[in-house]
């Protein structure tokens, strides 16, 4: 068996690591990991012959030679090597976990820093038991900073990436409704969440959201070593902030309170839910002393993408893509803002939420019910969850109600959206991107 000493010294002569026989690089170690449809041990030769340098399997039968690396377990040989590559590295890590608003804060801490030092973030969404050490093992010596995103669905798995990206600082976005077939309830979320804060508390920094009173009443009820250091909208707190216009792209104004020096910075963001993700970014900076012109140009270059909170211009709407997924607690922040935001006529766009369980029903019909109450010129529902929602609901002239977006692609058409503020949001198992071309 192949130790976990030995592996390391053979990434450290190959340390572009491969899952994906269709993207090996040139002299790659391969990781043959298994999934629910596939055994990756079978693809170990195709991946050395493809320029793999090594391939790293757990089934003898496929160890056709000596560049055939055995282990006990690929996966926990991967989660192994990226513990052992972090346990060299003393670099600051920040971990950051959430249920809404991950992966823009970790851009947007990303654009920061990265305006001061060469900073490695998690690359798209990968944030889970295989995502994590793939990005630990992109760390090399050049690198000042990383920013590791850590997503969850069951209680334990922070805890697992923890042991894993060993963060020195980090924060929590929010706590929410999602996956709560996974996580069996809010409490849940709060315990798998918690479990970054457990993490930091005895010598880490945790940044917290003083204005979220679940994310403050979780702290408290642990012991910090390192005071923790809080962000929001409270001269007490290091950083503190407001939006001072909405139309749709955001601009903050945000104090310095160590120095009392305020600021104003315009975001290519839409949504007043960002503030908080925007206000954590500029803490951040400010703890790591970067000068309010570099947190600043951080902040306005980034530009948001895959669908989160993304400003699109057609010819005559403008769309506010926001469905690469959705859950309760981001729907209802969602549709907070359009109601909020300046705009001639705006409509409504919401697609199902997936992963709800036993919650389902309650959980489609509150979000209706938000939807309902907010002023809005046009509702449109997308599902077959809200269309049992609205069985027990009072429809309005302004709602239609498609059980499929197949169908709600024929309404559309046949009734066509124009000179309007869209908000479109759903699930990403409703596929809503195939509605853009209508506007």
């Amino acid at each position: 068996m192949t130790t976990t000493e030995q592996l390391y010294q053979l990434y450290l002569q190959h340390q572009a690591i491969s899952t994906d026989t269709r993207k090996i690089g040139a002299g790659s170690l391969f990781f043959a990991l298994k999934g629910d449809k596939f055994d990756a041990n079978t693809f170990a030769q195709q991946a050395i012959e493809a320029g793999a340098a090594y391939a790293v399997i757990d089934n003898p039968e496929y160890k056709f030679n000596d560049r055939c690396l055995l282990v006990a377990d690929v996966l926990t040989a991967l989660q192994d090597l990226a513990r052992h590559h972090r346990k060299q590295l003393t670099i600051p890590v920040i971990g950051l976990t959430g249920t809404n608003g991950k992966t823009t804060t970790k851009e947007l801490i990303n654009a920061v820093l990265s305006q001061h030092f060469t900073t490695l973030a998690t690359q798209g969404n990968l944030n889970n038991h295989i995502g994590v050490p793939l990005t630990v093992l992109s760390i090399n010596a050049s690198h000042q900073m990383a920013v590791i995103e850590m997503g969850a669905n069951h209680i334990k798995e922070i805890e697992l990436l923890c042991s894993i990206a060993q963060p020195t600082h980090g924060l929590i976005t929010n706590v929410g409704k999602a996956h709560l077939e996974g996580f069996g309830s809010i409490e849940g979320v709060k315990i798998a969440k918690g479990e970054l804060y457990d993490w930091l508390a005895p010598n880490g920094v945790a940044f917290i959201n003083s204005g979220n009173t679940i994310l403050t009443e979780m702290a408290d009820q642990r012991k910090f070593a390192v005071p923790p250091v809080f962000y929001g909208d409270a001269i007490d707190d290091l950083v503190s902030g407001e939006i001072i216009e909405n139309a749709p792209l955001l601009s903050v104004e945000w104090t310095n309170n160590s120095s009392g020096e305020s600021y104003v910075v315009k975001t290519q963001l839409t949504g007043a839910y960002n503030l908080d993700n925007i206000l954590a970014a500029i803490c951040i900076g400010v703890y790591f002393k970067l000068p309010a012109v570099e947190i600043n140009r951080g902040i306005e270059g980034y530009q948001p993408k895959n669908n989160r909170s993304q400003i699109v211009q057609t010819a005559t709407n403008t769309l506010i893509c926001d469905y690469y997924n959705a859950n309760p607690s981001s729907m209802m922040v969602a549709i907070d803002n359009i109601g909020k935001i300046t705009a001639n006529r705006k409509v409504l766009i919401l697609g199902d939420m997936f992963e709800m369980g036993a919650e389902s029903a309650i959980e489609h019909k509150a979000v209706m019910e938000k939807a309902l109450d907010t002023e809005v010129d046009e509702r449109i529902f997308i599902g077959k969850e809200f269309q049992q929602a609205a069985f027990i609901m009072n429809y309005r002239p302004s709602t239609m109600v498609y059980p499929t977006a197949e169908e709600a692609i024929a309404g559309l058409k046949a009734n066509p959206i124009k000179n309007s503020t869209i908000l479109i949001k759903g699930s990403r198992g409703m596929a809503l991107e195939r509605l853009v071309e209508l506007f």
